[in-house]
Formats: structure tokens, sequence, C-alpha cells
């Protein structure tokens, strides 16, 4: 296919048809690996999952043949702090969000929009923020990624009414508690629960400052704030003592964050503290860029093969952390590939002369695969990466 332009919606009916799959990954912890070779979706949905003799493959308007390497559903990055479009005044980057499309992201969840010069904070301010946020990545995705955004930083003075007028306007994240004035467990542990009485997801900062106006958010504050998303559990940059990361993972049932940005050895105490709980479900994967670290466009990617490899889990079960774990928690209808999930994939084989013989083997070793397409809502957005190592082989339109 080379490098293929994106394909656009012609209006009509759309069904597109993925066949000669060579692998399935699942998004899903309990069955990471399906047992078969074709997907059919139509307007965006999945249909059908199965063999190719089994499923409906008539009236086809986009074939994709996959050459016999691995689909998986697209990967979402649980933390991320967009602004406005594909630009980032952090670094002054255009595009970063498409680069991430090539390292097979296909959505994003931002955890505020901090980053934006002159980031309003009195109470009219940060509302009407997070709703224009909210409205300007619903109306626009660079280049097809899903970007879940308007997501409000918590200042003294909100009141319950605040929140049930962000909720009525379509808001449904809160930003990383502990970025704005509302430090203190107690505070944060009253808006929390405003926010989750009208349906808004809150994720708290942890570990130590990130950027000027944020501070040292320990276990302390984090378990009497009681968020749904510990953030960056890692640390953003700064992570906490491994007796603190230890007694999150044991003392809440809330999410588990590990971030490409953190401390990764802390990543790995993280990982290690919930898979002896039996509770790899918790665990979800982000990379906390744009931040001070800069983009990281295979940021995803590297985290997946990172926990496999020195973590010692299955290449498949990493891919379900980025996946099907963070589409439960966020309330998502992409993450899994099932019939009446959102029609969102990366097609991968494992990168030339990679010691692993196969793609889960080279990722358990450490290599990240080379991205051969992405797909959003059945519609083609990327072919060959741009970014990923080249693939033993790539998928092609027929």
């Amino acid at each position: 296919m080379g490098d293929a332009s994106p394909s656009a919606p012609s209006g009509g009916k759309q069904k597109l048809v993925i066949r000669g799959i060579g692998l399935l990954l699942s998004g899903d912890l309990a069955d990471p690996i399906l047992d078969a070779d074709t997907i059919v979706a139509e307007n965006g949905v999945i249909t059908a999952v199965g063999k190719a003799g089994d499923v409906d493959q008539e009236g086809a308007t986009t074939i994709v043949d996959a050459h016999g390497t691995t689909v998986a559903p697209g990967l979402i990055d649980s933390h991320v702090h967009p602004v406005f479009g594909d630009w980032t005044p952090r670094q002054n980057q255009t595009g970063w969000i498409d680069s991430s499309l090539h390292g097979g992201v296909t959505s994003m969840i931002s955890a505020g929009e901090v980053h934006l010069p002159g980031r309003p904070k009195d109470l009219v301010g940060l509302k009407a923020l997070a709703v224009t946020a909210q409205r300007c990545f619903d109306n626009f995705r660079p280049s097809g990624v899903k970007v879940h955004a308007g997501a409000p930083v918590i200042e003294r003075g909100m009141e319950e009414s605040d929140f049930a007028e962000l909720s009525k306007a379509g808001v449904r994240l809160l930003g990383e508690v502990g970025l704005g004035s509302v430090k203190a467990g107690d505070e944060a542990k009253t808006m929390v629960a405003w926010a989750r009485k009208y349906g808004i997801i809150s994720t708290i900062h942890t570990g130590g400052p990130s950027i000027p106006g944020s501070g040292l958010i320990d276990k302390d504050v984090i378990l009497e704030a009681d968020a749904d998303v510990i953030g960056h559990i890692n640390g953003g940059h700064t992570a906490l003592p491994d007796g603190q990361i230890r007694c999150l993972c044991e003392s809440c049932k809330r999410a588990i964050e590990i971030v490409h940005n953190g401390n990764q050895r802390a990543a790995l105490v993280a990982l290690h503290a919930a898979r002896e709980l039996d509770q790899m479900d918790r665990v979800i994967l982000g990379t906390d860029g744009p931040a001070g670290s800069g983009v990281q466009p295979l940021g995803i990617l590297r985290t997946i093969a990172m926990l496999s490899s020195l973590g010692e889990i299955p290449a498949e079960i990493a891919f379900c952390l980025a996946t099907g774990n963070t589409a439960r928690i966020h309330k998502l209808d992409c993450g899994l590939i099932a019939p009446g999930r959102s029609a969102d994939f990366v097609l991968m084989d494992r990168a030339q002369h990679s010691a692993g013989k196969t793609i889960l083997e080279s990722v358990h070793l450490g290599d990240i695969p080379g991205v051969g397409m992405t797909i959003i809502d059945g519609l083609v957005r990327s072919g060959r990466s741009r970014n990923t190592p080249p693939a033993e082989t790539i998928p092609t339109l027929v």
C-alpha cells in the first residue's frame, strides 16, 4: 500500500472488511487472542469477527488484506495534555497527535488542558475552557484521532453546582487533581465525589511537581481524595517511594496508570504489585505527553514493550493494558475487537531483523513492532508508519 492517504467518508454506507489476519489481539485480558482471521465493520462499528468463510463480506466498500500481520484494537493513550488542534505550546510543536497516530494511537484522553498560555483559573474561565476544549475536539479530530478533552483543573471555590453545570454541558473528565489550587486531600475528596455524582471521571496527580504551581501529591492525599484514576503512579516525573506505590495499589481499587514519561523502575514496582494482587485489570497506560519530557509518538508502544520485557508479562496481556482496560475505566466504545465496538484498529508486524521470531516474541524481547496501518471508525487513517521501525510485512488496500 505504501504511504496511503486517509480514506474519507463518501456519505453512503461504509463497509470495511479486513481479511488475511495472522494474529488477532482482542484487547480483553480474559481472552487476549481470538481464533479469527476476518473482521467486518459497517459505518464505523464492528459487525462480525470470525473465519473468512463464516462472515458476510459482500458489499464491502473497503477491503484490507492484512497479509498475515497482526490486528489489535487501536491503542488508547490514557494521559495527554492537549491544547487546541494538533499543536502544543510546551514544545511549540505541531503534528504531535498525527505522529502518535503513526505510533498506533487512535484515541487520547485529556488529563487537563494545562499548557494553554494564560490558562484561566477563575471559575467562569476554567469552566468556559473545559467546555470549549470538549466542543473543539468533539468537532475536530486531528488526523482522525479521537481526543476526549475538556478536563478542568479544579480550583478552590468550586461548588457542587459547578460540576452539575459542567456535566450538563458535556464535560466528562476532570484534569489532574493537584495541578490547581486544590491540593489537600479533604478538599479534593469533596470535589471528586461531586464529579463522580455527575458522571465525571477524575484523575489525580501522583508524585513530585510537574508544572509551576503544582506540588508533591503523596499516598495520603491520593487515598483520601479517592479519584477514579491514580494518574502516572510511576511519577510525572518524580515518583513516590516504592512503599507508597505498593500501598496505593493495595489500599484502594482505583485505576493504576503507568506512563511513558514517568520513572520506568517505579512502573515495574506498580506492575508487580498489581500482578501480585491479581488485579491487572486496574492497569492502564498513558504517555503524559506532550509535557516536560517532550513528545513521544511511540510512547505507548514503548511502554508495552518495556512492561512485557522487563515486567515479564506476555505481550498480548501488555496490549490489553493500553486498549480494553482503558476503555473500561473511561467508558469508551473502543478498545476491544468485538461486535458492537468502534472499528478502531492498528495493523502491525514484527520489526525487520528483530531477534523475536513472531511479533509477540519480539515485543517480549523489548522490540517495538512496525505499524503498517491504522483505522479509525472503519476508515483507513494512515499506512506504513513514519515513526516505527519498518515492519516485515505491510497490509494493503485491495
